[in-house]
């Protein structure tokens, strides 16, 4: 189909939409209620489309060709989708959408009684999903070959008549019941597992740690550490177990970062870990209000400035429009101050919807070292590998613009090629400004002409 023949039927299809909102101008209820239908049952049918035309889009390698490794992610740049949603089209791709053999056979789907009830537009997309997950299982594997055809044909017929989630849950019994005898006893003991997971809260600061050590050693090694670090001080204390264990694993990680030698504590992107604690210009010259650390978000103005009194605390002073002073240096390996700069200007890798943390990321030369490009902010960006290897490999392109990253898409994947960008930092209204102190003894940037204000200021002390 040519491009004119997809533009013209999609042009048709917003007409459609259009007169389908027309007719709900003055209509009753019942005719409300009817137009909610005909939305769901024509969403089926887009879903259908969509599904196919993606079985037919990885069969020819077209997003591997364009650099991509995933079609989940290529889907995610493509379209703007959540990652969640474009597993659910993959998995759909892959389950109700016969393949072609490399001789050319016509292959059946892998779920033929869902491929029916899902081109005949009887159920949605996200049942699609739960039937392959819940036949996916490895209770199901587990079932004989005629067992399991006759399950998935029971779970197609209930697609329309369940929810997604009733839907899995009563998938998930039926398999527990056709496997009776259930996994083949293991004699050998269970794996031993050793496991930490850090995860940053996405809207607020901190985030959490969750563990386990089944290595007693281990786990007797961490656990002596905090014991000995949270007692009680006092008879007096009213901190809870839990807060005092908490802040002494706090406490004894920055002293590893703060004396901790090379062998104990490695390099991490070219640099020993140490905490870099980012501070508006606003806020410096309002005696440090807030500040923000690479990991845990904002912290308190009573934080900043007992880690301003650290060595091993880096400063990193922002302008309004989060951009950090140049500290560019003309070699290729990036120093540990420009990495610094880096880092808090872009926060970790500066791709739009990636949300991989600076320890995850990698410093990329924007106009390549071997083109003369220069190791400088302003030709600097940080990326998680994943994004570096597109840059690299897919067409897309980066660049930096009023100071910071912005990417421009490749035509296939936006025509129009418009730029994107990651939410940028809150501008304060020019307003606000005016009742800013100042202070004789401050500096401008040379290049902006903005006022600095001394890193002195961060400790409390008077303004000189």
């Amino acid at each position: 189909m040519s491009d004119g023949r997809v533009a013209a039927a999609h042009d048709r299809l917003i007409e459609a939409v259009e007169e389908l909102r027309a007719a709900t101008t003055g209509a009753g209820d019942a005719e409300q209620l009817s137009v909610l239908i005909a939305c769901e049952a024509g969403r089926r049918r887009l879903d259908h489309l969509s599904v196919g035309t993606l079985a037919t889009v990885e069969r020819r390698d077209v997003f591997t060709s364009r650099g991509y490794k995933s079609s989940a992610s290529a889907l995610a740049d493509l379209l703007g989708w959540e990652r969640f949603e474009a597993r659910r089209h993959v998995m759909a791709a892959e389950n109700v959408v016969g393949k072609v053999a490399l001789d050319g056979t016509v292959l059946p789907p892998r779920l033929p009684s869902t491929t029916e009830v899902f081109d005949a537009g009887r159920t949605s997309l996200r049942h699609v999903e739960v039937v392959a997950k819940v036949l996916g299982s490895r209770a199901a594997e587990r079932l004989a070959p005629e067992v399991w055809a006759a399950a998935e044909v029971e779970l197609a017929a209930h697609t329309g008549e369940y929810t997604p989630s009733e839907l899995q849950a009563w998938g998930t019994e039926l398999i527990e019941k056709l496997d009776q005898d259930g996994p083949e006893p293991d004699d050998r003991p269970e794996p031993e597992i050793n496991e930490l997971r850090l995860v940053r809260h996405r809207n607020r600061p901190g985030g959490k740690i969750t563990g386990r050590f089944d290595d007693a050693a281990m786990f007797d090694t961490i656990a002596t550490v905090i014991d000995a670090k949270s007692k009680p001080a006092s008879s007096d204390e009213t901190r809870e177990p839990a807060q005092r264990q908490a802040e002494a694993l706090a406490e004894v990680c920055g002293f590893a970062l703060e004396h901790g030698p090379t062998s104990l504590v490695p390099e991490t992107g070219g640099r020993r870990p140490q905490i870099s604690v980012i501070v508006r210009l606003e806020d410096l010259e309002k005696r440090a209000r807030s500040g923000m650390l690479d990991f845990g978000g904002q912290t308190s103005p009573e934080t900043l400035r007992m880690l301003a009194c650290d060595a091993a605390v880096i400063p990193i002073v922002m302008n309004g429009n989060g951009q950090p002073l140049d500290v560019g240096r003309a070699t290729r390996t990036i120093p540990d101050g420009l990495r610094r700069a880096v880092t808090a200007r872009d926060t970790g890798c500066a791709h739009p919807g990636c949300d991989r943390p600076p320890s995850w990321s990698e410093i990329h030369h924007i106009l390549p070292w071997e083109e003369l490009g220069d190791t400088k902010l302003e030709n600097l960006v940080m990326l998680c590998r994943r994004h570096h290897r597109l840059i690299h490999h897919s067409g897309w392109l980066v660049r930096i613009r009023d100071g910071l990253p912005e990417f421009v898409p490749p035509a296939w994947i936006d025509p129009g090629r418009t730029p994107r960008r990651q939410p940028g930092p809150m501008i304060d209204i020019p307003e606000r400004r005016r009742d800013m102190p100042t202070a004789g003894a401050a500096k401008r940037d040379p290049a902006t002409g903005v006022r600095i204000a001394n890193l002195d200021d961060l400790s409390g002390a008077p303004p000189s």
